[in-house]
C-alpha cells in the first residue's frame, strides 16, 4: 500500500535500483524518484515507480546534466544505494545543496587509499597499507611486512590483504600468503590497496547520523567474514559499545559528516587496540537492513531517507528510532551459501537446518550450472539462509556450523 506523500518533507532521489528500498519508500511519507540504468525502465513504468534513466558507468561531463535535471524536478537530496553510486550522489548533492565539498567527501568514501590517509590524519588507528600497481609491488609489500614482524627463514608468512580501491566490502578482496599466490592476480585487478593482516575480532557498525550526532548505532557481529553475520551482537561485543561510539564520533569529525548513513568496519586486537578497517556510505551487504527490521521493527531504508533529508525535524528522529539492544526482539542472522563441492546438480537444504527452531527462511535457487568455480573473493555467494532466535551464542554457533554442511549436492 502506497503511503500519502507529504509535500512539506524532502523529495529524494534513490541512486540505484533496489526493490527493497523502493518498497520501503512506497510505504513512507517522502516523495521519491529512482535514478537507475535504462534496463529498469519497463518494470518501473509497469509498476508506477517514479523513474529517471541514467547510466552510472563513469562520472563524466554529463554529471552536471543529471544534477540540473533533478534540481529542476525539485529534488532535495540524492541517496546512494550502492558503492557505484556514492560518488554520483556526492556530485549531485554538491549541486542540490550548493556545497562543493560534498563531492570531495564522497570520493574519500569510494577510494580506500584516500580514506585510510584521511583517517590517519584524524588520529584514527589503521594498519599498514600501500597501493600496488603491479605484482612486483605486492611481493615487495609481502616481504616488507613480514620483515617488520621479525619473521625468520622458514616461519610461515603473515598474510596480506588486497582490496579493490572502489569495490563494495568483500568484493575484490584477496588474501595473499606466499609470492606464488601473487601470480594468480589478473592484470585487470590493478591498481589495488594492500593491507597488513590484523589478528583480532572483526565487526561492522551501521550508524545513522543527523545533525552531526549518532541517532542509532548497530553493531553487526561477523561469525566468519564473507559467510555470516548477525544483529544485535553478543554481550561480549556489545560491551565495547562506549568505545565504538567514541570511534564513530571521531569518524564523523574526521570525514566532516553532518547527516547520512555510514557502515564502517573495525578490528579489536587481543590487547584491546581498536583499528579502523574501512567505511562505506551506502547500505551494507548481507541483507543487514532486513535483519535489523526483523529484530527492531523499523525500516532501515526509511531511516536512511530520514537522516539524509534536510527537511527532517528533530522530533521525527526521536520518534522513529528504537533504543539499541534493549528494544530488540531476539537476534537475526544470515549465512551466505557457497557450494563445497566442485560439481553440483541440485539444491538440497540440510534437514538439520530446516528443522532447527532458529531457521527462518532461505533465498537459495537451483544451480544454473554444474561446475562450481573456485571462490576468488569473499563477497561471492549463491544465496542466503536466514535465522532468528533469542540466544546470540546459540545463533553464532549455528551460523558457524552451516559452513560444514552441503546445501548443493
Amino acid at each position: 500500500m502506497t503511503a500519502k506523500k507529504d509535500p512539506q518533507k524532502g523529495y529524494v532521489a534513490l541512486r540505484g535500483w533496489s526493490l527493497n528500498a523502493i518498497e520501503a519508500l512506497e510505504k513512507f511519507d517522502r516523495r521519491f524518484v529512482v535514478v537507475a540504468p535504462d534496463w529498469a525502465r519497463a518494470f518501473a513504468e509497469e509498476h508506477d515507480i517514479p523513474f529517471m534513466s541514467w547510466d552510472f558507468e563513469r562520472l563524466n561531463d554529463r554529471s552536471m546534466e543529471i544534477a540540473e535535471k533533478l534540481q529542476a524536478e525539485g529534488v532535495d537530496v540524492a541517496i546512494p544505494l550502492f558503492e557505484e553510486t556514492v560518488e554520483w550522489s556526492g556530485a549531485i548533492n554538491s549541486v542540490l545543496m550548493d556545497n562543493p565539498r560534498l563531492y570531495g567527501q564522497s570520493v574519500l568514501f569510494r577510494d580506500k587509499a584516500l580514506m585510510k590517509r584521511r583517517a590517519q590524519l584524524g588520529g584514527i588507528r589503521v594498519g599498514i597499507f600501500e597501493e600496488a600497481h603491479d605484482r612486483e609491488d605486492v611481493i615487495r609489500f609481502l616481504k616488507r611486512v613480514n620483515q617488520t614482524l621479525l619473521k625468520l627463514d622458514g616461519d610461515p608468512n603473515d598474510p596480506i590483504h588486497l582490496k579493490a580501491f572502489d569495490k563494495a566490502g568483500c568484493l575484490g578482496h584477496r588474501v595473499i600468503r606466499t609470492p606464488d599466490e601473487v601470480d594468480t592476480i589478473p592484470d585487470e585487478e590493478f591498481p589495488v590497496l594492500m593491507e597488513s593482516h590484523l589478528d583480532g575480532w572483526e565487526f561492522a557498525v551501521e550508524a545513522w547520523i543527523h545533525d552531526g550526532k549518532i541517532r542509532f548505532l548497530n553493531i553487526s557481529e561477523y561469525v566468519t567474514l564473507g559467510y555470516s553475520v548477525f544483529v544485535p551482537a553478543t554481550p561480549d561485543l556489545e560491551s565495547w559499545r562506549p568505545r565504538i561510539e567514541q570511534e564513530i564520533e571521531k569518524l564523523i569529525k574526521t570525514f566532516d559528516l553532518k547527516s547520512g548513513f555510514i557502515h564502517p568496519e573495525y578490528f579489536v586486537t587481543s590487547d584491546g587496540t581498536m583499528y579502523f578497517g574501512e567505511v562505506a556510505y551506502r547500505p551494507p551487504g548481507f541483507k543487514v537492513f532486513e535483519l535489523l527490521e526483523k529484530v527492531y521493527g523499523f525500516n532501515a531504508y526509511q531511516a536512511m531517507v530520514l537522516v539524509f533529508d534536510p527537511k527532517t525535524t528533530e522530533q521525527e528522529i526521536v520518534d522513529f528510532f528504537p533504543k539499541e539492544v534493549v528494544d530488540a526482539k531476539g537476534h537475526a542472522g544470515c549465512f551466505g551459501v557457497y557450494p563445497r563441492r566442485r560439481v553440483v546438480s541440485q539444491l538440497e537444504i540440510p534437514q538439520e537446518t530446516l528443522e532447527h527452531p532458529y531457521f527462518d527462511f532461505h533465498e537459495l535457487t537451483a544451480p544454473l550450472e554444474e561446475t562450481v568455480t573456485k571462490r576468488t573473493a569473499f563477497g561471492t555467494h549463491w544465496g542466503l539462509v536466514y535465522f532468528h532466535g533469542d540466544d546470540p551464542y546459540q545463533l553464532r554457533d549455528l551460523l558457524k556450523h552451516q559452513e560444514d554442511l552441503d546445501f548443493y549436492i
